[in-house]
Protein backbone atom coordinates (compact mmCIF):
# COMPACT_ATOMS: atom_id res chain seq x y z
CA UNK A 1 0.00 0.00 0.00
CA UNK A 2 1.58 3.27 -0.97
CA UNK A 3 -0.86 6.16 -0.08
CA UNK A 4 -3.12 6.32 2.75
CA UNK A 5 -6.75 4.90 2.52
CA UNK A 6 -9.20 7.72 3.24
CA UNK A 7 -12.83 6.28 4.49
CA UNK A 8 -14.98 9.04 4.59
CA UNK A 9 -18.39 9.82 3.71
CA UNK A 10 -18.96 12.95 1.72
CA UNK A 11 -21.92 14.97 3.15
CA UNK A 12 -20.17 14.59 6.83
CA UNK A 13 -18.48 17.92 7.51
CA UNK A 14 -15.44 16.37 9.67
CA UNK A 15 -14.63 14.21 6.81
CA UNK A 16 -14.36 17.04 4.75
CA UNK A 17 -12.20 19.12 6.95
CA UNK A 18 -10.21 15.97 7.10
CA UNK A 19 -10.06 15.91 3.70
CA UNK A 20 -9.03 19.69 3.46
CA UNK A 21 -6.80 19.45 6.02
CA UNK A 22 -4.41 16.71 4.29
CA UNK A 23 -4.81 18.31 1.07
CA UNK A 24 -3.42 21.99 2.77
CA UNK A 25 -0.13 19.78 3.85
CA UNK A 26 -0.06 17.80 -0.01
CA UNK A 27 -0.23 14.48 1.97
CA UNK A 28 -2.14 12.17 -0.77
CA UNK A 29 -4.66 9.88 -0.21
CA UNK A 30 -7.04 7.50 -1.81
CA UNK A 31 -10.55 8.27 -0.98
CA UNK A 32 -13.21 5.74 -0.49
CA UNK A 33 -16.66 5.59 0.58
CA UNK A 34 -17.27 3.96 3.56
CA UNK A 35 -20.76 3.52 3.51
CA UNK A 36 -20.06 1.40 -0.05
CA UNK A 37 -16.95 0.19 1.05
CA UNK A 38 -16.19 -0.39 4.85
CA UNK A 39 -12.00 -0.87 5.54
CA UNK A 40 -11.59 -4.26 5.16
CA UNK A 41 -11.40 -6.51 8.60
CA UNK A 42 -7.91 -6.53 8.92
CA UNK A 43 -7.35 -2.39 8.74
CA UNK A 44 -10.06 -3.11 11.41
CA UNK A 45 -8.27 -5.25 13.12
CA UNK A 46 -5.26 -2.92 13.43
CA UNK A 47 -7.98 0.15 14.62
CA UNK A 48 -8.89 -2.54 17.57
CA UNK A 49 -4.98 -3.11 18.80
CA UNK A 50 -4.06 0.89 18.14
CA UNK A 51 -7.20 2.64 19.68
CA UNK A 52 -9.32 0.23 21.33
CA UNK A 53 -12.47 -0.82 20.38
CA UNK A 54 -14.64 2.29 21.69
CA UNK A 55 -12.74 4.45 19.18
CA UNK A 56 -14.17 2.36 16.43
CA UNK A 57 -17.91 2.83 16.51
CA UNK A 58 -19.85 5.93 16.02
CA UNK A 59 -21.66 5.92 18.04
CA UNK A 60 -23.68 9.20 17.22
CA UNK A 61 -24.93 7.52 14.26
CA UNK A 62 -28.13 6.03 13.07
CA UNK A 63 -27.03 2.41 12.68
CA UNK A 64 -25.32 2.68 16.04
CA UNK A 65 -28.63 3.80 17.48
CA UNK A 66 -30.30 1.06 15.65
CA UNK A 67 -28.13 -1.84 17.36
CA UNK A 68 -28.45 0.09 20.81
CA UNK A 69 -25.41 0.49 22.93
CA UNK A 70 -26.07 -2.41 25.07
CA UNK A 71 -26.12 -4.86 22.12
CA UNK A 72 -22.91 -3.55 21.15
CA UNK A 73 -21.38 -3.20 24.33
CA UNK A 74 -22.30 -6.78 24.85
CA UNK A 75 -20.35 -8.16 21.77
CA UNK A 76 -17.08 -10.19 22.06
CA UNK A 77 -14.77 -8.57 20.04
CA UNK A 78 -15.38 -10.90 16.56
CA UNK A 79 -18.65 -10.03 16.73
CA UNK A 80 -17.91 -6.36 16.67
CA UNK A 81 -15.10 -6.43 14.01
CA UNK A 82 -17.76 -8.30 11.58
CA UNK A 83 -20.91 -5.56 12.36
CA UNK A 84 -18.32 -2.86 11.67
CA UNK A 85 -16.85 -4.91 8.09
CA UNK A 86 -20.69 -4.64 7.27
CA UNK A 87 -21.63 -1.77 8.07
CA UNK A 88 -19.61 0.97 6.96
CA UNK A 89 -22.07 3.27 8.82
CA UNK A 90 -20.96 2.02 12.40
CA UNK A 91 -17.44 3.24 11.72
CA UNK A 92 -15.97 6.57 13.12
CA UNK A 93 -15.40 8.43 10.23
CA UNK A 94 -13.10 9.59 8.84
CA UNK A 95 -11.22 6.00 8.99
CA UNK A 96 -7.66 6.51 7.97
CA UNK A 97 -5.15 3.75 7.26
CA UNK A 98 -1.50 5.24 6.52
CA UNK A 99 0.68 3.41 4.86
CA UNK A 100 2.11 2.10 7.05
CA UNK A 101 -0.27 0.38 9.01
CA UNK A 102 -1.35 2.92 11.44
CA UNK A 103 -5.04 3.67 12.15
CA UNK A 104 -6.75 7.09 12.49
CA UNK A 105 -10.42 7.58 13.89
CA UNK A 106 -11.97 10.79 13.72
CA UNK A 107 -10.32 13.84 13.25
CA UNK A 108 -8.62 15.29 15.60
CA UNK A 109 -5.43 17.75 14.08
CA UNK A 110 -3.05 17.20 16.73
CA UNK A 111 -3.01 13.55 16.66
CA UNK A 112 -2.74 13.77 12.95
CA UNK A 113 -0.15 15.89 12.65
CA UNK A 114 1.89 14.11 15.41
CA UNK A 115 0.93 11.03 13.81
CA UNK A 116 1.64 12.18 9.83
CA UNK A 117 4.30 14.25 10.58
CA UNK A 118 2.67 17.04 9.22
CA UNK A 119 2.63 20.78 11.31
CA UNK A 120 -1.22 21.64 12.46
Amino acid sequence: MSLHRFYGYGPCSTCRKALAWLKLRNISVESIDITTTPPEPEALRRGFEQLGRNRLFNTSGQSYRALGAARVKAMDDAEALAALASDGRLIKRPFLLTADGRVLTGFREAEWSETLGAPP
